[in-house]
C-alpha cells in the first residue's frame, strides 16, 4: 500500500458510519475499537436547523435509528450507526492491514503505470521526501486515490460529470460548547443566520464531543466567489455561528473542497480496481461516501482472494464492475438529490434564493409564528420540507437495500423475480426489509445456544472470508454436500445449523421469519455478507450445491438464467 499523504489521515473528513459498513469491519474483528473511539447513541441523535448555536431552534429530526426508527435499525443488524471520524479509523485500518502482512509506504506518489508483456502492471513511484523514483510491479492495482486518482485517469474511466455545486469551506475548530449540549444534542447544527447579512451558510459538525468541531461553509449561492480569510477573520465568522460570545474560539485548520456530481461508468479495467472517491464523487449529504467505500473493498476483497489463489476463473473479478457501478452512480445522483432537498428547506426559512434582505428573511420567522392563513400555508411548507428530510437522517432503505446481480449470485432455482415488500415498494428511500433473496444482503438474526449464553448474531456466523451455507433441521445432507464440494472445488463452506437441539438456537424466532425457507432448506452466504443462492427445501444437495458453486466462481458451466452481461468485460 502507497499513500502520497505524510500519514494516516489529519482531518475528521467522512464521519458517519452506517451499520452495514461496521458489520465489514466487525468480519475483521474491529467493531469493538471502532466503539471505543466512535460516538453514537445521544451524542448524534439530532440533525437541527437553528440561529445560531446557542439561538433559537427551528426545527430538529431524530437521526440513524434514533427516536421512533429505533426498532427498524436495532432489528437488521448487531452493528449501531455511528459518528467516527476517519482521522480516528484510519489508523486502526493501517494497523489491521500492517499486523496482517501488507507493507505501508507513506509519502510516495503513484506517477504513473504500464502494462508489461506478462500482463502486470508497472508502478512508477517517487518518494516525496528524498525525490527518488523507482519502480514497483504488481499483479493487481487498486486505485482508492481519490478524487484527482491517478488510477481512473489514466486507465481512462468514462465518467458521468454534472456541473458542481460551488465550493465549501473547512474550518476546524476547538470551542468548549458543553454548556449549550445538553438540551442541543446531535452531530449535525444548521446555523441558518437570518438575523445576518452573509453570502455564507454554515453547518457545525462535532468531532469530539464538546470539545473539537467542524464549521462547513459554503456560497448562498454556488457562483459567488468567496474571498480569502485567515484564521482570525474565520474565528470572527465561527463566533457568529456560534452565538455566543464567550466562547473562546481557536482555529487549527482550515481547507476547501468542491461540490461534485460525478461517478465512473465503468470502476474496472483488466486487473485494476478502482474504489471510493476515485469513482463516486458527491457532497457529504446522505453520510454514505466513506462508507460506500469500505464496501467497494469488502465486495472486492474475497473476489482478488479466491482468484489468486486459483480457485476461481478471473471471470468473478469482472462481477465487481457489475455490482458495484450502479451503487457508485446511485450515491452520486442520491446525495446530491438530498442537497436540492436540503436547500428547499432553507427556501421556507428564506435563505434562498440567493440575496434575500434581513427584512425578507425574519418576516418568513415571523410568519411562521402568525395565527393566519399565511402562517398556516408558511408552517405547513417547512414541515413538509423538513419532513422530506428523513430521506437522508434516516435512509435505511438506501443503506441495506442492495440488490445485486450477475454471475457471482444464483437465481435460477428461485420462481419469481425479487419483489420488494410493500412498504419498500411505498420508499424504498427509507424502508428496509431483510430477505434471503439472491443478491440481498443477508439477514441478521440473535442466536444461542441452548444453555443460555452470549447471544450470536448469524452476520457473525457467516463471512470471515468464506462461504458459509445456513440450514435447519432434517438439513444434514447439506452439511455432507459442503464436505464433498471442499474435497472437489477445495472452497471451504462453513455449514451452520439452526434449530431445537443443533448447534444454534433460534430463541427470539427472527430466524424463522427471515430465512425464506424450509427448516431443511439451505442459504449460503458469500464472504461478503450478501446472499448467493437459497434452497426451498433438502433433496439433490451435492448435485445442487456444486452446480451453484460453479457458476458462481466460473470454474464450471453456468447454468444462471439471470447472469448480467451488460457491465462485465
Amino acid at each position: 500500500m502507497i499513500s502520497s499523504a505524510p500519514g494516516s489521515a489529519e482531518t475528521p473528513r467522512a464521519h458517519i458510519t452506517s451499520a452495514a459498513a461496521l458489520e465489514c469491519l466487525r468480519d475483521i474483528d474491529l467493531y469493538d475499537e471502532c466503539l471505543r473511539v466512535g460516538v453514537y447513541g445521544d451524542g448524534m441523535k439530532h440533525f437541527r436547523w437553528c440561529e445560531s448555536m446557542a439561538g433559537e431552534e427551528y426545527g430538529r429530526l431524530y437521526t440513524w435509528g434514533n427516536g421512533n426508527r429505533t426498532a427498524d435499525y436495532s432489528q437488521v443488524s448487531p452493528c449501531v450507526h455511528m459518528d467516527l471520524p476517519q482521522n480516528r479509523l484510519e489508523p486502526i485500518l493501517v494497523k489491521y492491514a500492517t499486523d496482517h502482512g501488507f507493507k505501508m509506504r507513506f509519502d510516495t506518489q503513484l506517477l504513473g503505470f504500464e502494462e508489461d508483456e506478462l500482463g502486470k502492471y508497472v508502478c512508477e513511484v517517487r518518494d516525496t521526501i528524498t525525490g527518488a523514483q523507482y519502480w514497483i510491479r504488481t499483479e493487481y492495482l487498486f486505485g482508492a486515490d481519490g478524487g484527482k486518482s491517478v488510477v481512473a485517469e489514466q486507465l481512462q474511466l468514462p465518467m458521468h460529470v454534472e456541473a458542481d455545486g460551488g465550493r465549501a469551506f473547512n474550518i476546524r475548530v476547538k470551542a468548549d460548547l458543553s454548556h449549550l449540549m445538553p438540551n442541543r444534542q446531535g452531530n449535525l447544527h444548521w446555523c441558518m443566520r437570518l438575523e445576518k447579512d452573509t453570502d455564507l451558510m454554515c453547518v457545525a459538525r462535532m468531532v469530539k464531543p464538546w470539545q473539537e468541531w467542524l464549521f462547513v461553509f459554503f456560497p448562498k449561492d454556488p457562483r459567488t466567489l468567496v474571498e480569502k480569510k485567515n484564521d482570525e477573520e474565520w474565528v470572527s465568522v465561527v463566533k457568529e455561528a456560534i452565538g455566543d460570545p464567550n466562547v473562546e474560539v481557536e482555529v487549527f485548520g482550515t481547507g476547501n473542497w468542491w461540490i461534485q456530481e460525478t461517478h465512473a461508468e465503468i470502476i474496472a479495467k483488466g486487473k485494476a480496481f478502482c474504489l471510493g472517491d476515485s469513482i463516486h464523487r458527491h457532497p457529504p449529504t446522505l453520510g454514505m461516501g466513506s462508507n460506500t467505500c469500505i464496501q467497494d473493498a469488502f465486495n472486492l476483497a474475497w473476489k482478488v482472494d479466491l482468484v489468486i489463489k486459483g480457485k476461481a476463473s478471473p471471470s468473478l473479478l469482472h462481477t465487481y464492475n457489475t455490482e458495484r457501478q450502479p451503487i457508485a452512480a446511485d450515491l452520486v445522483k442520491s446525495s446530491n438529490l438530498i442537497l436540492r432537498k436540503a436547500m428547499s428547506v432553507w427556501e421556507a426559512l428564506g435563505m434562498q434564493p440567493p440575496g434575500s434582505s434581513e427584512e425578507q428573511r425574519l418576516r418568513v420567522v415571523r410568519t411562521m409564528k402568525e395565527d393566519s392563513e399565511d402562517g398556516r400555508a408558511a408552517r405547513r411548507l417547512f414541515s413538509e420540507r423538513l419532513k422530506d428530510l428523513h430521506h437522508e437522517t434516516h435512509a435505511l432503505g438506501f443503506q441495506r437495500g442492495q440488490l445485486y446481480t450477475g454471475s457471482a449470485i444464483y437465481t435460477v432455482h428461485e420462481p419469481a423475480p425479487f419483489v420488494p415488500s410493500e412498504r419498500e415498494l411505498q420508499d424504498p428511500m427509507l424502508h428496509y426489509d431483510p430477505t434471503t433473496y439472491p443478491g440481498r444482503r443477508f439477514p441478521h438474526a440473535w442466536l444461542r445456544t441452548a444453555i443460555p449464553n452470549t447471544v450470536v448474531s448469524t452476520i457473525d456466523l457467516a463471512g470471515k472470508g468464506r462461504f458459509s451455507l445456513f440450514t435447519g433441521i432434517g438439513g444434514l445432507g447439506w452439511k455432507h454436500a459442503a464436505n464433498e464440494v471442499e474435497r472437489n472445488l477445495r472452497i471451504h463452506i462453513e455449514v451452520i445449523l439452526i434449530g431445537n437441539g443443533l448447534d444454534w438456537e433460534d430463541m427470539y424466532l427472527e430466524w424463522e421469519e427471515r430465512r425464506g425457507v424450509e427448516e431443511n432448506g439451505a442459504v449460503l452466504v458469500r464472504p461478503d455478507l450478501f446472499v448467493a443462492w437459497r434452497a426451498q427445501e433438502s433433496g439433490n444437495e451435492l448435485e445442487r450445491l456444486t452446480d451453484v458453486m460453479n457458476s458462481i466462481l466460473g470454474t464450471g458451466k453456468a447454468r444462471n438464467c439471470d447472469i448480467s452481461t451488460a457491465k462485465e468485460m
